[in-house]
C-alpha cells in the first residue's frame, strides 16, 4: 500500500469518525431535550396536582356547607330554631333532660338496659324527656354519622314524638347500633332500613325523602350546639332540676335499672 494511499485511508477514517461524533452529539442533544421535556411535563403535571389537590381541600366540607342551609324545623319542636325537644305527658312536674351522641357506644348501653324503665316512667307522668342530640364523636373519632342519624331522627321527629322515640330505641339496639368506629349511621340506606323496624316510618316515602335530602341536617347542626353550651364533656348525661343524675361511683350516668331508680327518686324529690 502506498503512502498515499495509507494517507487517504487515515483522512476518510478521521472523517468517518467526526461524522459518527457529529451523529451521536445530536442524538444526546435530543435525548437531553426529551428529558428537560419530560421533566417540564412532570412539573407542571405535578404542580396542576397539587392545585387541584388544594382546590379541593379548600372546597366547604358537605356539613360545613350544610351551616348556610335553609333551617328546616322539625314538627314536633320549640324554641327559636327548633331545638328544643320534649316529649311526655303535658302534667308532669319534673323534666329530665338526656344527652346523647347516636355513635355512643354508652348511650347504646344505656338504652339497652336502662331505657325500658325510662319509657314506663315517662308514659306514667313521672316526667318529661327533654332530648339534646350530641354529636362530637363525628369530631373525635372522625365521620359524619352522628350529625346524619340525628338528622334522621329530626325526620322522625316531624312524623311523630311517638316515632322519634321508637327510632331512636331501634337505633341504640343491639341489632343496628354499630362499633362507633365504623361510621354506619352516615349510609343514609342504613338508616332508612332501620327506621323499617318503626311502623310509623315504615315505608314512609315523605320520611325516607327527608333522610336523603338532608332536610334536617342544619337543624342536626344546631341542635348539636345545645350539648357545646351546656358544657357537657359526655354522653349519656341526665339531668333534673339543673342536677347530674349519676350512678353508684357518683360520676357517670346510672348504667343499671337499679341505679336509675335510686337516682331518679332522689331527684324527684330534690
Amino acid at each position: 500500500m502506498s503512502k498515499r494511499n495509507s494517507q487517504a485511508a487515515k483522512t476518510a477514517a478521521r472523517e468517518r469518525l467526526r461524522q459518527e461524533r457529529e451523529r451521536q452529539a445530536k442524538r444526546d442533544k435530543a435525548k437531553r431535550q426529551l428529558v428537560v421535556a419530560a421533566s417540564v411535563v412532570a412539573v407542571l403535571a405535578a404542580a396542576g396536582g397539587i392545585g387541584y389537590a388544594v382546590v379541593q381541600n379548600n372546597k366547604p366540607a358537605y356539613w360545613e356547607a350544610a351551616k348556610d342551609d335553609k333551617l328546616v324545623k322539625p314538627a314536633n319542636t320549640t324554641g327559636t330554631d327548633g331545638t328544643t325537644v320534649v316529649i311526655g305527658k303535658s302534667s308532669a312536674k319534673k323534666t329530665l333532660v338526656m344527652y346523647e351522641d347516636p355513635r355512643c357506644p354508652v348511650c347504646a348501653d344505656f338504652e339497652q338496659t336502662v331505657g325500658p324503665t325510662v319509657k314506663k316512667d315517662l308514659d306514667a307522668g313521672k316526667f318529661k324527656i327533654q332530648y339534646v342530640g350530641a354529636t362530637f364523636l363525628d369530631k373525635n373519632l372522625t365521620g359524619e354519622g352522628s350529625k346524619n342519624a340525628l338528622s334522621a331522627l329530626g325526620a322522625a321527629l316531624n312524623v311523630s314524638p311517638e316515632a322519634f322515640l321508637e327510632y331512636k330505641t331501634a337505633m341504640y339496639s343491639k341489632k343496628w347500633h354499630p362499633e362507633e368506629t365504623t361510621d354506619k349511621f352516615k349510609d343514609d340506606g342504613y338508616l332508612i332500613e332501620i327506621a323499617d323496624t318503626v311502623p310509623a316510618l315504615k315505608g314512609n316515602t315523605a320520611f325516607q325523602k327527608a333522610v336523603k335530602d338532608g332536610t334536617y341536617d342544619r337543624w342536626a347542626l344546631e341542635e348539636s350546639k345545645i350539648f357545646d353550651k351546656d358544657g357537657i364533656s359526655g354522653t349519656p348525661t341526665l339531668k333534673m332540676d339543673g342536677k347530674t343524675l349519676t350512678g353508684s361511683d357518683g360520676k357517670n350516668a346510672p348504667m343499671s335499672v337499679a341505679e336509675f331508680n335510686t337516682a331518679l327518686e332522689a331527684a324527684l324529690k330534690g
